[in-house]
């Protein structure tokens, strides 16, 4: 589970501000504390974005961090390990295809993080990495 710390302020007009301490690239507002936290979800997820297109790493949330927390669904996580788990194979998009025997948009459509991929389609591009994808469940916090 993704589970970001995030620091809320107020701003001088009375809104909230929202910011990431782990993905400093991430920003947005809220009129209170409660539209601040869930317009969070999405700044960190156009964050990551910008992530995949630079090819920079996912930052890793700080275990220990000091609430509140957002929590990203598990979709766009999934998303995230499998990104991740090409750079440290060190394969890209246009191989990953070829592995795949798919056309390069459709692996492009499954990193973005607001197409709503589906589950095998994720596992088939795991498996051809060497990976399983797993999905648990647990009491919510």
């Amino acid at each position: 589970m993704l589970r970001y710390s995030v620091k809320l302020l107020k701003d001088t007009n009375d809104t909230i501000l929202v910011d990431v301490p782990d993905v400093p690239e991430a920003h947005t507002f809220g009129e209170d504390r409660e539209e601040a936290l869930l317009r969070a979800p999405d700044a960190i997820e156009s964050a990551l974005m910008l992530y995949i297109d630079l090819r920079r790493d996912i930052p890793v949330p700080r275990s220990g961090g000091r609430g509140p927390f957002v929590t990203l669904p598990a979709l766009t996580e999934a998303k995230l390990a499998l990104y991740t788990a090409m750079r440290t194979a060190k394969v890209g998009k246009a191989e990953l295809a070829r592995r795949l025997n798919w056309h390069l948009p459709q692996v492009d459509r499954l990193l973005d993080l607001r197409h709503a991929s589906r589950l095998d389609q994720l596992e088939a591009a795991f498996r051809v990495l060497g990976k399983c994808l797993s999905v648990e469940i647990r009491e919510a916090a």
